[in-house]
């Protein structure tokens, strides 16, 4: 018997919540935990996924169907009971819980899959009544990494050795560590009292580092000399990250290589925080941090005391930026100088506290490629044509929050 062709959908209340990280990428390919979304469910289902995003990111992230899909909602973290509810769907069932559709077998009729969505009982509906764990807002990323680290560590370490941890470190509860292959940890303290610490293959802690679990140092990332790390804290591949982080998820491709606190935070890809960057994840008056949500154009109440900063894809600070508590930076964004910048930064934003101006496209893309470059990495005419639709369709916003 063949296997149905697995397609990770985003749910579109939940992909604008998660605005501005889903402006350049679907709701499965945030990192959470050790993982993507997406890299969690390939792993448990053992296959390569496709993806229903929007039209403009489909040139990087393609839709493949077959005659026999597999619909998952994308911003659903896998288990092993919710694994095996959505291997059982028969062709034609959709598993929905509380009116949210989490899974659905259905052909390449792409009607029906619209109707499935919008009308879960068009299809044979199987009520799932066990706890799910969904990304539905970008609070959600850094508040849930603790326990996103942990299935993750599971997920995979299972069945294997660690690499044997120099003796110029220092460890405690060394059976919650796992070194990969080719990592480097130097007289270091590493602390997994609290929660899982693992560190990826060709990752390099430097001396003098003191890190609290849960942790997860990815591939081809580093630690630099002293740095402060509390949990739960996630540093994607190709990164670099100095200074005090404390609850905060780094996507990858990203630096924080100087001093300076980031607490409570996300930060996307290709970003860079100049020296000495600070933020404030805390209110003076110790209330709830509010932040701007872009499906409503205004506030959202986190609900959360501690709630730091959330920067998008390509965005830039210079040396001694200040961040106020719940700052939302959009993609493409250049920060710079004295006095904190707005609660709210649009993409394609050049300048701080004093005012800004709109970060021209082209001036983007050069920008974009030299970052990239140093990485090995192209950027794409997929990447630019993404950039493109995020800078016309940003226009309004921009020059709404430039003339406030």
């Amino acid at each position: 018997m063949s296997h149905p062709q697995v397609l990770l959908f985003d749910e579109t209340t939940v992909r604008n919540n998660l605005l501005p990280f889903t402006f350049t990428r679907p709701v499965c390919d945030i990192r959470i935990g050790i993982l993507t979304i997406r890299e969690k469910w390939e792993h448990d289902l053992k296959c390569t996924t496709s993806t229903v995003t929007q039209p403009y990111l489909r040139d990087k992230f393609p839709m493949v169907e077959t005659d026999d899909n597999l619909f998952i909602n994308g911003a659903l973290m896998p288990y092993d009971l919710l694994v095996q509810a959505i291997k059982s769907l028969a062709f034609g069932e959709t598993l929905v819980q509380n009116g949210i559709v989490l899974a659905m077998r259905l052909g390449s009729d792409k009607d029906a899959f619209e109707r499935s969505l919008t009308q879960p009982g068009y299809s044979k509906v199987r009520a799932y009544e066990h706890p799910v764990f969904r990304v539905q807002n970008v609070w959600d990323i850094f508040s849930k990494n603790g326990m996103a680290i942990e299935a993750d560590f599971k997920r995979l370490t299972a069945g294997r050795t660690s690499a044997v941890a120099h003796e110029s470190n220092t460890l405690i509860n060394p059976d919650k560590i796992f070194i990969e292959p080719g990592a480097s940890v130097l007289a270091s303290v590493l602390n997994a009292s609290a929660g899982s610490i693992y560190i990826g293959k060709d990752a390099e802690v430097m001396e003098g580092s003191l890190v609290r679990g849960p942790f997860a140092l990815c591939e081809h990332s580093g630690l630099k000399l002293g740095t402060k790390i509390y949990g739960p804290t996630t540093v994607g591949p190709h990164s670099k990250v100095g200074g005090e982080v404390n609850n905060s998820v780094i996507f990858g491709h990203s630096n924080k290589g100087h001093d300076g606190f980031l607490g409570n935070s996300v930060i996307g890809e290709w970003c860079n925080l100049g020296a000495d960057t600070n933020n404030s994840n805390l209110k003076n008056n110790y209330g709830n941090v509010k932040l701007y949500n872009y499906a409503q154009q205004s506030m959202a109440d986190t609900g959360l005391q501690f709630c730091g900063l959330f920067m998008g894809d390509h965005s830039k600070c210079g040396i001694n930026t200040m961040f106020n508590t719940g700052t939302v930076v959009g993609v493409c964004a250049n920060i710079f100088g004295a006095g904190f910048p707005p609660n709210h930064i649009p993409s394609f934003s050049w300048g701080g506290a004093d005012g800004f101006t709109t970060y021209q496209i082209d001036k983007a893309y050069e920008v974009a490629e030299r970052v990239m470059v140093r990485r090995s990495v192209e950027l794409t005419e997929a990447d630019k044509a993404i950039l493109k639709h995020i800078f016309e369709t940003t226009g309004q916003n921009r020059k709404k929050e430039h003339n406030a």
